[in-house]
């Protein structure tokens, strides 16, 4: 299933550079990334295996067929087969979200259910998220839905313990800082609950990625993973998402911090290209849903949006090429991780 045509990429490592040495560190993706496919569980499989990785986060319960313990049972049985680990993720389990739906019944039924599926397929994680930067705006802001999102979270947690099913607490689309994260996982109980680390969200947050990794590599369980270009605007900065090594992030010493502090955990790559977002901090009142951000941090990402450059969007003509051109992002960074990272398991 693998795209032709990758091995042309500009992210290639080049002839006279020496390969890295290899990471011992599991490299895998987050289907998000090839989400216009509309693949399942099965045929997720078979292109992580087709890639050659060694892990898949299949981070929304509509990509399983359904959730009867038998067809769990052999989409463990192929991933077993593949040699492919599965990390299982659904979406907000925050009941008072802007994001959050009621597709799978209330909060703690939702997480209910998605722990039984990360448990019958093998997960030892469900990546779940509060919701979106919305929810800053929100009656009594991201401090009240981080509360709320504990209490779910408790209300689950022999189901959680009892299940050996982590849940890993992603920063999301703009709604949490990496310490404003810690403080949920810290109020839930960090024995059962972590962090799916998202190098690109925190990017939304004001965050440079590497100061978000070390924050949150305490906690770390699961990840979602892309490169990032981050340059000055009239009103502050943009952020666009890019394949990795496309971006102004500095990935080797990112991931030579994650092998140090995060040995165990897989790598999922989850590009989402083509769009920038504004971060517009010159305006007054984008401040007021930021009350509590950190200085510091706000200074890395400062100095992050002066390492970059504007770069242009993409818009794809039709549903094929926005499928090529999602399925041409994640394996350029495959390839990148393999070559210029020495990321993954498997030759």
């Amino acid at each position: 299933m693998a795209s032709a045509g990758v091995a042309s990429s500009t992210t290639a490592l080049a002839e006279n550079e020496s390969a890295p040495p290899k990471k011992n560190i599991k490299l895998g993706l987050d289907n998000f990334a090839v989400r216009a496919m509309n693949w399942k569980a099965h045929a997720l499989l078979d292109y992580a295996a087709s890639l050659r990785l060694d892990s898949i986060l299949i981070s929304d319960l509509d990509a399983f067929e359904n959730h009867d313990p038998g067809y769990l049972k052999e989409v463990k049985a192929k991933a077993d087969g593949l040699g492919v680990g599965i990390h299982v993720g659904t979406w907000s389990i925050c009941p008072t979200s802007k994001a959050f739906k009621n597709k799978w019944g209330t909060a703690e039924e939702h997480l209910t259910l998605a722990i039984r599926v990360a448990k019958s397929v093998g997960s030892p994680v469900i990546r779940v998220v509060l919701g979106t930067g919305e929810d800053r705006k929100t009656e009594g802001g991201i401090e009240a839905r981080i509360a709320d999102t504990v209490k779910v979270c408790q209300a689950c947690r022999s189901r959680s313990m009892d299940a050996g099913v982590k849940i890993a607490v992603e920063n999301h689309a703009g709604d949490m800082q990496a310490w404003e994260l810690v403080t949920l996982i810290e109020a839930a109980g960090k024995d059962y609950v972590g962090a799916n680390v998202d190098s690109g969200n925190a990017c939304w947050t004001m965050e440079d990625p590497l100061e978000n990794l070390q924050t949150l590599a305490p906690y770390a369980l699961s990840t979602s993973l892309r490169d990032s270009m981050v340059w000055e605007s009239e009103s502050g900065a943009k952020v666009q998402w890019t394949a990795m090594g496309e971006g102004c992030v500095d990935l080797k010493t990112y991931f030579t911090e994650f092998a140090r502090l995060c040995p165990n955990v897989p790598v999922h790559i989850e590009t989402i290209s083509g769009f920038a977002r504004e971060i517009p901090y010159l305006q007054a009142d984008f401040w007021k849903v930021w009350p509590k951000a950190r200085a510091s941090d706000f200074a890395q990402f400062l100095a992050l949006a002066k390492r970059g450059k504007p770069i242009p969007s993409h818009r794809a003509a039709d549903a094929k090429e926005q499928q090529e051109y999602q399925k041409g992002e994640l394996e350029r960074s495959i390839k990148y991780c393999k070559e210029a990272l020495g990321l993954g398991l498997k030759t």
